[in-house]
């Protein structure tokens, strides 16, 4: 049976979908979960009942909470060393001093991947380890369902109030008598996304009509990412936050009643790594500091030695013993026993056993075999010597032997906490290896038999032939098939944890059997129908058709290498340096082709040979099967009287042989141009000194010759009107830069006459709507009134040079030389590589691709490649003040002018420290935000 290429391709996306969605089934298990939110709040357990008849104890209720008002300071990116090491002895000395000598307790919580802001907010809150998964489930449903402590303590008549990172009020909506979120889109913003926190303090502090004060600072996370966590610029952050911290305890001191303490808690979401990022798994990424601040607490005799570890699930069971809250249902956290380990050797017990009891009913809810898991076992053992010390207890028994068995039983408490909380947490970071394992499989089929049936598709026939009648293949067929079924049954069978392959239906499981087994017979037919044509005599054209160049592979070697190399972190990190090694190589791998089609030509390759001669030497005939040497003032037929069009195509060769060599050089001088990546960002390039105020000059001639050069190579294929309109653009771009201040004309002064190029951008903007209407117009034309191919291929052109215009507009003046290299180096491998070798199609796109792709990162990154656009926010205080970190030619100016006209001017500034961005205020109730990113790639568009 024959598919055409498009019914194929199509089967294969298909297939392809669902060997995908079968892996990231496996890849992202399903997080351990309990009863709906709505039935979370159950009747609490009673203290386990002693031995013996008529004893019953009379503790059936939450204990009552434990202090009066929690704050708590969640400071974003807060690593360990800069509260425990010494950063937080030089710049945090009150909390350094409260550490060592205060009332207070402190220890190193350990996030789990992913490290980020959101997820890490649900650990806090809920208790439970959300996955990866969770970015995905939560794109629609950003509000958190779950049983938190948020909305516990809403339910139970607390009041809380919120000031920070707007994301706690996407996840917890109307749960907060009052907040002030700001958003931490503006990541160069150091100041102004605290102080809009700070601004409230003082008001809130003074009043009393709140239980649960929530404050989330985000200003040392953008240093962060901006600087690094060595940058001189976390020092006075530190100081900023140990002076609030400050403020807030001597407050909650002051307002102490005798009955019960007042906590302040302070923590961070995740830490940073040595390059200031976070996400990973790193020391410095998972390791934060979790401090525990209260009168209740007994003055430290000696200094600190080492802070213990716990877990960053632990703060939500903690807090809801400290407040009289029930543990969240779906909490795998431990209650931190330092906290609570005052109060008397009843209420102890009593809170690791509402800690045990909820976690050993998570694991009953999640596992089948739960009675067989040693944290289980341990916790009715810890439960049975719980009921025999409550009826020592009752029976009023004072003596030595019940402190020693309270302390037993806690011990035991604590063991069984442990492994019940292991337990769960497994099940979050387990994989479904073999859901994942049939997922890889079906993926790698059909990647397999698309790489094999790449020829037939590029071919004229465009068919590919589905083997379903030779008997051998439908032997192979039904042995897989009863081979991959016995394997499902073996594993399913014989696997411990649950499977979601092995849960669907057997009818299902058989048809996906199938289609693997079909697929691996149509792989092993491809490669028989290619060792077959491989066979067969020189003469057939299909079969030499087949022989892949050492192009072929560097191209397939080349774009599965990066494929594979999206897989690490710091690989996507300098992915730059990727692009960059692919096509240098490929520029000397073209080199050698050069060389061989040029000077060492086979008779056994005559046709091809025939085909590069007629296009550099014009030479018509090859001569015996050897090797013969063909420079045109050498060869024989030529002569010594050579006429002037065969000199020409005898220069193009040597120019063909230059060009790799020539785009080489291009591509040294625009790596030179603009620093990328992470590693090296920081450094300063050619792009820095160009910016500068000092070589405006410098900049202004370079821009007026890059405009220049632009023109040149694109007009030479359009109209006459299209070319006019191309200089009167490119006119009106340099009008605009020098309107807004980037560059000057002769005759104009420095630092005067500046706007905000509106006009002059509007000009331009017109010549590149009707550039591309001609164009349009004339591609029309071609296909309804005549076909005319050449029609047809000036107005490809026309459109092509209006993006271009479009595309010299938004670049910043300083990279300008990167268009003028695009176009350049595309012009040339077009004229004297891709035609005279005559490349396929595919191979041209792929080629197209990389140059693409390498072409983006020679701009600076994330300064002209994207661009922030702002309209209007009511996120920061008013009397903040404008910052500015360069100019801002970087925003488009149609989208600079409704910025500019929206409201007035009344913000700070900055998006990047190459663009200004200001932020304007209104009186809305919610922030406005709009984020655009421009690729611009003009090795997309393919014409010749």
């Amino acid at each position: 049976m024959r598919l055409r290429s498009g019914v194929f391709a199509s089967s294969c996306l298909l297939v392809q979908a669902l060997g995908v969605a079968l892996f990231l089934r496996g890849f992202f298990p399903v997080p351990v979960r309990s009863v709906p939110r709505r039935e979370a709040r159950a009747d609490p357990p009673a203290e386990p009942a002693p031995p013996g008849p008529g004893m019953v104890s009379n503790w059936t209720k939450i204990p009552p909470p434990l202090f009066k008002k929690v704050v708590i300071v969640l400071i974003d990116a807060l690593r360990d060393d800069f509260v425990f090491g010494s950063k937080g002895k030089q710049f945090m000395p009150y909390i350094t001093q409260v550490v060592e000598k205060g009332t207070s307790y402190s220890f190193i919580a350990e996030a789990k991947p992913p490290t980020v802001t959101m997820p890490r907010i649900k650990a806090l809150m809920t208790g439970s380890i959300p996955g990866f998964i969770d970015v995905v489930v939560n794109l629609n449903s950003p509000a958190l369902l779950d049983d938190n402590l948020i909305w516990q303590a809403k339910t139970a008549g607390k009041r809380i109030i919120f000031y920070g990172d707007d994301t706690w009020v996407k996840l917890f909506p109307k749960h907060f008598v009052e907040y002030d979120g700001t958003t931490s889109f503006f990541v160069s913003d150091f100041t102004e996304v605290d102080d809009n926190v700070t601004r409230h303090l003082d008001r809130v502090l003074k009043r009393e009509d709140w239980d649960l004060l929530i404050l989330h600072y985000l200003g040392l996370d953008h240093i962060g990412h901006m600087t690094g966590p060595n940058s001189p610029l976390v020092g006075p952050k530190l100081r900023e936050m140990d002076n609030i911290l400050k403020k807030i305890h001597v407050s909650l001191l002051s307002k102490e009643e005798a009955s019960l303490p007042n906590l302040l808690v302070v923590c961070g979401d995740h830490g940073m790594s040595e390059t200031g990022s976070h996400g990973g798994s790193s020391e410095g990424e998972v390791h934060t500091p979790l401090l525990f601040i209260s009168s209740a607490f007994g003055k430290r005799s000696a200094p600190l030695a080492q802070p213990q570890h716990v877990q960053q699930t632990d703060l939500a069971s903690t807090l809801a013993i400290g407040l009289g809250l029930p543990i969240s249902r779906n909490s795998v956290g431990n209650l931190i026993l330092p906290v609570v380990g005052g109060k008397t050797m009843r209420e102890q017990l009593r809170f690791v056993h509402l800690n045990g009891f909820q976690l050993s009913r998570l694991l009953q809810e999640n596992t089948p075999a739960y009675e067989k898991d040693p944290g289980y076992e341990h916790f009715k053992i810890a439960e049975k010597s719980h009921g025999n010390w409550i009826k020592l207890y009752l029976e009023g028994n004072n003596s030595e032997i019940l402190l020693n068995l309270g302390k037993k039983v806690l011990k035991q408490y604590l063991e069984a906490l442990k492994t019940l909380s292991s337990s769960l947490s497994k099940q979050v970071a387990q994989y479904d290896i073999y859901s994942m394992m049939v997922g890889i499989v079906i993926i790698m089929e059909v990647l397999i038999l698309l790489l094999l049936s790449v020829p037939k598709a590029l071919s004229r026939q465009a068919e590919f032939e589905v083997p379903l009648s030779p008997p051998l293949f439908s032997l192979l067929f039904y042995l897989m098939c009863l081979m991959l079924c016995a394997v499902h049954v073996i594993v399913c069978t014989s696997a411990e944890s649950l499977c979601y392959f092995c849960s669907m239906s057997w009818l299902t499981a058989v048809g996906v059997m199938m289609l693997i087994s079909a697929l691996m017979c149509g792989i092993l037919s491809a490669i028989a129908k290619i060792l077959e044509n491989y066979r067969l005599p020189s003469k057939n054209p299909v079969a030499s058709s087949y022989n892949w160049s050492e192009i072929d592979v560097l191209i397939l070697a080349g774009t599965i290498g990066h494929v594979l190399s999206l897989g690490a972190s710091s690989f996507i990190e300098e992915e730059h340096q990727t692009w960059y090694f692919l096509i240098n190589t490929l520029c000397l791998v073209l080199c050698q082709e050069l060389c061989r089609n040029n000077f060492l030509l086979k008779e056994c390759d005559l046709q091809h040979s025939t085909s590069v001669k007629q296009n550099f030497d014009s030479i018509g005939e090859s001569s015996e099967c050897k090797n013969i040497d063909i420079p045109a003032e050498s060869n024989s037929k030529l002569g010594k009287a050579t006429s002037s069009s065969e000199f020409v195509k005898g220069s193009d060769k040597w120019i063909s042989l230059a060009t790799p060599w020539i785009i080489l050089i291009c591509c040294r001088l625009l790596r030179s141009l603009n620093q990328t990546g992470v590693q090296w960002a920081h450094r300063p390039d050619f792009g820095h000194w160009l910016t500068s105020s000092e070589h405006k000059s410098e900049l202004s001639f370079l821009a007026a010759v890059s405009l220049l050069m632009i023109f040149f190579l694109v007009q030479r294929r359009c109209s006459l009107v299209s070319k006019i309109a191309m200089a009167l653009g490119l006119l009106g771009v340099y009008s605009y830069r020098a309107a807004t201040g980037n560059v000057t004309f002769p005759w104009q002064h420095d630092g005067k006459d500046i706007s905000k190029g509106i006009t002059e951008a509007r000009f331009v903007y017109v010549f590149v709507l009707g550039i591309v209407f001609t164009g349009t117009k004339d591609l029309l034309k071609s296909q309804v009134v005549s076909a005319d191919s050449s029609t047809k291929s000036t107005g490809l052109w026309e459109v092509y040079s209006g993006l271009v215009l479009l595309a010299a507009l938004l670049f910043r003046p300083h990279n300008l030389p990167v268009l003028v290299f695009c176009l350049l180096i595309q012009t040339m491998m077009t004229k004297y590589i891709w035609i005279p070798l005559k490349f396929d199609a595919a191979q041209i796109t792929i080629m197209h691709y990389w140059f693409g792709q390498a072409f983006f990162y020679f701009q600076e990154f994330c300064s002209s490649g994207s661009w922030l656009f702002l309209l209007r926010s009511n996120a920061f205080h008013s009397s903040c003040h404008l910052r500015c970190f360069g100019d801002r030619s970087a925003l488009p100016p149609v989208h600079m002018e409704r910025l500019l006209t929206k409201a007035p001017l009344r913000g700070c500034a900055c998006v990047h420290h190459s663009c200004c961005l200001p932020l304007l205020h209104s009186n809305g109730s919610e922030p406005l935000l709009q984020s655009a990113r421009l690729k611009i790639g003009l090795w997309y568009v393919v014409l010749y």
